[in-house]
């Protein structure tokens, strides 16, 4: 049970703040967790409150009580380690298990740096007319290779590490997410689109799918892959 007051401070869309709203929920503490969704375009993460947990002024910040944590990692681990029991761990206990659910969890971090980072940040900071196109088409490529490989990790398997939902998915999900938001259609990527499916339907996912998502398309800057 939760042993301090919990407030999570987040803003709609961010894959990071996603995560640790997905731990939250797969543990039933979401109703035990004051949820505190900031503006990123009013700069409402820069404010001073923010800053007195959070010196860099990035979301997710968290607060347990006398406890801080910051960086969406390092929350969703502190809450596993806290706040995990049978029924809803998502770290296996077997270290051989647990060894795989590490890789692909750190593993993520390549989908970051061959598709969020080169594309859709890219993307969202350029001008129209000063996108370097044939910096574009070089950064498509790699990200579909990017994406091909976690359609080949997930030949045969419902979730990253088998038939369970765990703290890789966790780390991954909010990130293919965004993509299909951003118009990536996985059409040459089977895997990764039955994967997408099965988790959306997620009950933890439908309760924290970001707001301003239901409000309306997103902005189609993948819409090559």
């Amino acid at each position: 049970m939760a042993s301090g007051k919990m407030i999570l401070y987040w803003g709609s869309g961010s894959a990071p703040c996603w995560r640790p709203m997905l731990v939250l929920a797969e543990k039933g503490l979401s109703d035990k967790c004051t949820s505190k969704r900031l503006e990123f375009s009013k700069g409402q993460h820069k404010g001073t409150d923010i800053l007195a947990i959070n010196p860099r002024g990035q979301l997710p910040a968290f607060q347990d009580g006398d406890v801080v944590v910051n960086e969406s990692g390092a929350i969703c681990m502190y809450l596993e380690e806290k706040y995990s029991d049978d029924s809803n761990r998502l770290l296996p206990q077997n270290v051989n298990e647990r060894a795989e659910v590490y890789q692909r969890m750190f593993e993520t971090s390549n989908i970051i740096s061959n598709v969020q980072e080169p594309i859709v940040r890219y993307r969202y900071r350029t001008k129209t007319e000063d996108l370097d196109h044939g910096y574009l088409k070089e950064k498509t490529v790699k990200a579909k290779e990017e994406l091909d490989r976690w359609n080949t990790i997930l030949k045969g398997k419902d979730y990253l590490c088998g038939g369970k939902f765990t703290m890789a998915d966790v780390f991954f999900y909010p990130y293919l997410a965004l993509f299909v938001r951003s118009g990536a259609k996985l059409a040459d990527q089977p895997e990764l689109e039955r994967y997408y499916e099965t988790v959306s339907k997620r009950p933890s996912v439908q309760a924290t799918w970001p707001p301003h998502w239901k409000e309306g398309p997103g902005p189609g800057t993948l819409s090559d892959l």
